[in-house]
């Protein structure tokens, strides 16, 4: 940690794995499956950024079983025919020199619902192709959403051992980097957060007992994924909620992310992403631009682990101004590649970094089409 890197296009080397740039494609859902089965468009939108020049490209969150699904459109890696699919984007973004990376989730409380765009915020009950939702207890996220059944051991030691087949099925797909998801109100959020999780167990109430469960979780994910392949975590560094009678912490806090996150490196994780918010509707956050890289910053000097920033990151000087002074190792765009895909390559060129334009692309990108005949002219037409 003592090297800062130098700039945005500088390589980052993790385990065996060398990362172009520090570049990354954030997981972005897209809800446009069948039974969780890869198709052609998660092939062309992951396809396409890898080809603009990413030097990580995500997968969106990628369900570990039927039920720790958002939405029946979500991605899935529960069966090993989920592997064919996925192994086919994964050999595709390689190919454009991008690491390709998949991260592995559970909704919680927050599964069962209806795609965004179809009924905003709204359950899915299980006799309408809906199912039954678990989570740290039976409170639900809002009065839109499912009442939760409280997980016991059983179910617990269920998706422990989901998150591990996943894990192992992600290898075979050929992923070089697999993410747990523990951030934006998802299962394992609302067993960190004191605003979901009031078990009265061993798994509920301290800081020490509430990480228990996520760390399950992350322990199973980091040794049924190759030992010289690295595991990255996401977490939601904060609740951005008020204290409040029934959560007097106002729920997750940095510190109590800071505790955690030494955790983690203790387990073998190579970064984690920061990311925050997600798990209570009272949630104030100041959105602005890089309103999330002080979280990175602050885990990345605190526990001497690599971080990543995301959220509102838009700027090529923004995000190499966050590698150069130190405050992440990795910057995580979502949005900003929604909108152009292009957008590492087109960083390159305002930093004056070296990019790799696909050859099928390059004459036009560098503006060196060579016209070798005059256009023609055509008159004007006449009524």
């Amino acid at each position: 940690m003592a090297n800062l890197p130098a700039h945005l296009f500088s390589p980052l080397t993790q385990r065996s794995v060398t990362f172009p740039n520090r570049i990354a494609v954030s997981p972005m859902c897209q809800y446009s499956y069948t039974d969780g089965l890869s198709n052609d468009w998660q092939f062309v939108h992951l396809g396409s950024r890898a080809v603009g020049g990413a030097g990580v490209v995500f997968s969106e969150a990628c369900a570990v079983s039927p039920e720790g699904r958002i939405t029946l459109g979500d991605l899935g890696l529960w069966s090993d025919a989920h592997i064919a699919p996925l192994a086919r984007i994964a050999a595709f973004v390689k190919e454009q020199g991008a690491v390709p990376a998949i991260q592995l989730a559970h909704a919680g409380r927050k599964a069962s619902m209806a795609k965004p765009w179809e009924e905003p915020l709204a359950a899915i009950p299980p006799g309408n192709g809906g199912w039954q939702v678990v989570g740290p207890g039976p409170n639900p996220f809002s009065e839109t959403y499912p009442t939760p059944q409280a997980l016991d051991r059983a179910g617990m030691d269920k998706v422990v051992a989901d998150f591990a087949a996943a894990a192992r099925r992600a290898a075979s797909a050929g992923f070089l980097l697999a993410e747990a998801h523990a951030a934006h109100g998802y299962l394992l959020h609302e067993f960190l957060s004191p605003l979901s999780n009031r078990r009265t167990d061993s798994y509920g109430g301290s800081l020490e007992n509430r990480i228990r469960f996520p760390l399950e979780v992350v322990r199973a994910v980091r040794e049924n994924f190759p030992h010289e392949l690295p595991v990255w975590v996401r977490l939601s560094v904060t609740d951005w909620v008020d204290p409040s009678s029934d959560a007097p912490s106002g729920g997750l806090t940095v510190e109590d992310s800071i505790a955690f996150a030494a955790r983690l490196k203790s387990e073998g994780i190579d970064l984690v992403d920061c990311s925050s918010g997600g798990n209570d509707p009272r949630q104030q956050i100041p959105v602005g631009a890089g309103y999330q890289v002080a979280f990175a910053d602050r885990i990345r000097r605190e526990v001497q682990i690599p971080t990543g920033a995301v959220g509102m990151i838009t700027a090529p000087e923004q995000a190499d101004q966050i590698i150069r002074t130190g405050q992440a190792d990795v910057v995580l765009l979502a949005r900003e590649m929604l909108r152009d895909p292009y957008w590492p390559l087109h960083a390159a060129e305002i930093l004056h970094k070296p990019g790799r334009w696909p050859v099928q692309y390059e004459r036009a990108a560098r503006g060196k089409v060579e016209r070798r005949q005059p256009l023609p002219v055509f008159p004007d037409r006449k009524a």
